[in-house]
């Protein structure tokens, strides 16, 4: 078994076995990708795609790392963070919840959190490229929400952590515990718009 703190090697058909891996394992999650699937589809031979991740959990983890920070700019392009808190809370709130809630989102929770004890190293790479973006991101922009008198907050990290916290309410446990399959356009906006008013109660000018 490899090791998934091994360095992963670059190359020429790097990005293009990723992008493979990605649309299989979005078709088929990680215990249905078969690594024969991923080659066809990436354009490339089985010894390519070992050549770059000999283990299927490292191809997945570095998947999973790239959709992360590729969600996490898609949020921050299209949202626009000088708007009201109400309106930029509540857009994250909704492209946050959307993600962890997808089958993909969930997948890669599942498989981080199954695998973290052996290989700390998945555990480690999810956070730094999920949750710590988004709690970066949105300690900046609750800097610029302060400067403009638009929220009062001290720790900017915890009142992230909490954001993150209220908009998992409900859906998030029910659907890892397995009591629900899927959720509703009605039950995301219950959570996010509940969410958002905790938030700015507490934290609102």
């Amino acid at each position: 078994m490899v090791k998934i703190a091994q360095p992963v090697r670059k190359g020429r058909k790097f990005a293009q076995v990723l992008e493979g891996a990605r649309s299989v394992f979005l078709a088929d999650g990680f215990e249905g990708a078969n690594v024969d699937d991923i080659a066809r589809v990436a354009g490339v031979s089985k010894a390519t795609l070992y050549s770059y991740f000999p283990d299927k959990r490292m191809l997945f983890i570095e998947v999973a790392s790239v959709e992360c920070v590729r969600q996490a700019e898609d949020a921050i392009n299209k949202i626009d963070m000088s708007a009201p808190p109400q309106m930029v809370l509540r857009a994250v709130g909704f492209h946050f919840l959307r993600f962890i809630t997808s089958t993909f989102g969930q997948q890669i929770f599942r498989i981080c959190v199954a695998e973290s004890d052996r290989f700390p190293d998945i555990g480690r790479a999810f956070y730094e490229s999920g949750p710590a973006v988004m709690r970066a991101e949105m300690a900046h922009y609750f800097e610029q929400a302060i400067e403009r008198d638009e929220l009062r907050i001290d720790d900017l990290i915890l009142a992230a952590d909490q954001f993150g916290e209220l908009c998992k309410a409900d859906l998030w446990p029910r659907l890892i515990f397995g009591v629900s399959k899927t959720v509703t356009e009605e039950e995301l906006e219950r959570v996010v718009d509940g969410a958002v008013r905790t938030f700015l109660a507490r934290y609102g000018t």
